[in-house]
Formats: structure tokens, C-alpha cells, sequence
């Protein structure tokens, strides 16, 4: 792929669509090439708004606002960084010639719910999954549950992130908080949920794959270690690098990731996150965009899961290959404030095996990912522990001011 030089007649220009504190990762990797970004989310002073090119705020699922900055800024690349997307607009566009879609138009599309890709993975590519059931009304859940579902179930949106509007349910009493909390979580095709049998495993995996390019232009797949992490209703809280596993069930991992990601097609990493007990392993979901969870490659790897997904983009070779065992640990807001203040990052990075990224979002809630802390170490519970002692030393403030 041929570069230009940012903002002249040659540019090479990627349009983010979500700009977080993954997309500003990404949109630095980008710019290291000498990539033009724009950066587009749904309020101001998004993570990657601040380092972009230039920088709009729509209602990206608005097809008509969507087409127009689209039309607008005639991007080469346009990468998806959120489910909430009209991706009717990316498949149009996609089918029009005016832009490349990461990874292609289609798997946003399938993605953009957790109905499109069960579907897929389920019953068209007969990946192993836990059992589920979709609802449109609270009767139909109650009765999905009582057709073989069962308690304990767990109850998502068809459509939300990180977690929002997801319950664990162990009785029909808890349904109706359920229903509401996920209606809430959806950010949009609200009044459908899916419900999902509880699979008893031992641990959950990120496994990050990347679609990118070799030497002779053909599309090849890698996987990085597998990401082990755990959530807090639905939220990761901590991830670590590499997950120990047999070899029999990472080996049907990746071939469950190369299945899933092969039909999805297109270049650029996913986020392939997998249950395992034992030697068997079932698919959970997938992301065709860098993973919360795969922060922990920003101290374990030669290159993130950021700067791969900038080279796949560009159609460049990438190397998924390790540096050392690590670990992140998220920091929260903790406080409901506009503007806050940080202190103790001096004493977290007081140990030379620890780094921390604060990302910078506008606004804190006490339960938003704020920031993260990084360890690596010779061994993942070490890194771990280093990890979370750094990240329990910074503390958020309200501005005296």
C-alpha cells in the first residue's frame, strides 16, 4: 500500500467510527505511519478526539448524518469501533467503491448484535455454543427459560458494550428486573433480549486473531497467547497474558477463532472471546475490533493489539510474538464528575515493571473505565498482583477549583 503525507492531496485517510480509549490507541498506531484519522464519536472530547486529525460528533447510527460526514471527508478506510453503527450505510458504501470497511462491512454488520452472531456461529457454522433463546417480551423469556434454557441464565440486549443492561438470573422472581435493567443497557433495537444457559467452565479467554497480509499479499491468520480475564457483570475488570491452557483446547480455540474470523472475512484483529473447561471450548462472541481485555498487549507484547490492528489495516506483515508474562487492571471513575483530577500515579509507577494509561474521557461515573494499569513480570501472578496493587494507588478527585 502506497502512504501520503497527512493533511496534503496525498493523504492516506482511516475514519474511526467510536473513538474511545481503543480507538485512540489505534488512531496513535495509524498516525505512526503517517495515516490522516479522523475521529468520530457520539460526544465531545472522546479519548480519540484528542489526538485525531480532525474530529466530528453524530449520532453514528443515524444512516443520513452517517452517509453525509462519510461523503464529507471521503476517508480511504473506515473502521468500525462500536456496535452502534447504521451499518446498512457501511454495506452501501462498501458496495459503492467509496471506501474499505475493516474488516469488511458485512461482519459489522453481523456483529452489531449478539442475534446476527449467534445465529452464524450456531446454527450456520455449528460452532460449539451454550443454549439460547431470543425474546421479545418478558412471557417469551419466561417461557424460553422454562423450555430449556433454565437458572441460573444470563439475560443481554441483543445490543449493548462492556457489559450494560447484562443480568446473571437465578429465579423467575429476578426476571422483570432483568428485562428492565436490559432494556436500560440496550443502545438500540431495544425490546429484544437473548437468553443464555449458564456454562459451568473453568476460565474465559480472549483469544485476539488477526487477518492481515503476507509477503505476497494474501490474507493469513495469527493468534496472540490466549488473554485470560475476568468480568464483573459482563465488565472486564482484569486481564492477564498468557492464559495457561492444554494444548488440545487451545488448538480448538484457534480453530474456532480461524472459523468464525475466515467467514467474517476482511483484515484488521478480533477479539474471539471463548469458555473453557477442561479440553473442550465453547465460542462466546466475537469483535472485529481490538478487545478491552487485550490492553494487557501494550506491556506483553512485542506489538499491541492496536498496532496490529493499524498494520492489518494498511495491509502490512504484523508479529503476534510475546515480550514477557503481563497483567492490566482496570481503574475506575469511582465519583459521578465532570473534569476530575488524578493522584498516586507517581507511586503506581514507583515499581519499573508498572505503566498505566489514563485515558482521558471528559466525564467519570463511579463504575467507567477510566484508566488502566499494566505489570509485567516472569510470571502471570506476579504481573497480576503488580497489576492491582497499582492500580488501587490512584485515586480520582473533584476539582476544588
Amino acid at each position: 500500500m502506497k502512504f501520503g503525507t497527512p493533511l496534503s492531496k496525498t493523504a492516506t485517510k482511516v475514519m474511526l467510527l467510536g473513538s474511545g480509549e481503543l480507538g485512540k490507541e489505534v488512531i496513535i498506531a495509524l498516525q505512526r505511519f503517517g495515516v490522516e484519522v479522523i475521529a468520530v464519536d457520539r460526544y465531545e472530547n472522546a479519548p480519540g478526539h484528542q489526538v485525531a486529525h480532525r474530529s466530528f460528533v453524530i449520532d453514528m447510527a443515524n444512516p443520513q448524518a452517517l452517509r453525509e460526514l462519510i461523503e464529507k471527508e471521503q476517508p480511504h478506510i473506515i473502521v468500525p469501533e462500536i456496535e452502534a453503527i447504521a451499518t446498512d450505510t457501511l454495506v452501501e458504501i462498501e458496495e459503492q467503491g467509496l471506501a474499505t470497511v475493516i474488516p469488511t462491512a458485512r461482519a459489522a454488520q453481523l456483529t452489531m448484535n449478539r442475534e446476527g452472531i449467534r445465529v452464524l456461529a450456531s446454527e450456520q457454522l455449528k460452532l460449539p455454543t451454550s443454549k439460547y433463546a431470543f425474546a421479545n417480551s418478558k412471557e417469551e423469556l419466561q417461557a424460553a427459560i422454562n423450555n430449556g434454557i433454565g437458572y441460573p441464565c444470563f439475560i443481554k440486549p441483543v445490543m449493548s458494550s462492556s457489559g450494560k443492561g447484562q443480568s446473571l438470573v437465578y429465579n423467575s422472581e429476578e426476571l422483570t428486573r432483568a428485562w428492565d435493567y436490559a432494556m436500560q443497557g440496550g443502545r438500540v433495537n431495544r425490546g429484544k433480549v437473548i437468553v443464555e444457559e449458564k456454562i459451568v467452565f473453568d476460565y474465559e479467554i480472549t483469544l485476539l486473531t488477526v487477518r492481515s497480509n503476507n509477503s505476497k499479499g494474501e490474507i493469513v491468520t495469527h493468534f496472540c497467547d490466549p488473554v485470560g480475564h475476568i468480568q464483573e457483570k459482563g465488565d472486564y475488570i482484569e486481564s492477564w497474558q498468557p492464559q495457561a491452557m492444554s494444548e488440545q483446547a487451545l488448538s480448538k480455540a484457534q480453530n474456532i477463532a480461524e472459523i468464525i474470523t475466515g467467514n467474517l472475512g476482511g483484515r484488521g484483529i478480533f477479539g474471539v472471546e471463548l469458555f473453557i473447561k477442561g479440553d473442550d471450548v465453547w465460542f462466546s462472541e466475537v469483535s472485529p475490533r481490538p478487545h478491552d481485555t487485550g490492553m494487557v498487549t501494550m506491556i506483553t507484547q512485542q506489538l499491541s493489539e492496536f498496532e496490529l490492528h493499524a498494520r492489518a489495516i494498511l495491509g502490512l506483515p504484523v508479529s503476534v510474538s510475546m515480550k514477557s508474562p503481563g497483567a492490566s487492571a482496570v481503574i475506575y471513575g469511582g465519583i459521578d464528575e465532570e473534569a476530575i483530577s488524578y493522584e498516586g500515579v507517581d507511586d503506581a509507577l514507583g515499581d519499573p515493571q508498572c505503566d498505566v494509561r489514563l485515558f482521558g474521557k471528559p466525564v467519570s461515573f463511579e463504575r467507567r473505565r477510566m484508566g488502566v494499569a499494566l505489570a509485567y513480570s516472569d510470571t502471570v501472578d506476579d504481573a497480576r498482583h503488580r497489576a492491582k496493587l497499582a492500580a488501587s494507588k490512584i485515586k480520582t478527585l473533584r476539582d476544588q477549583v
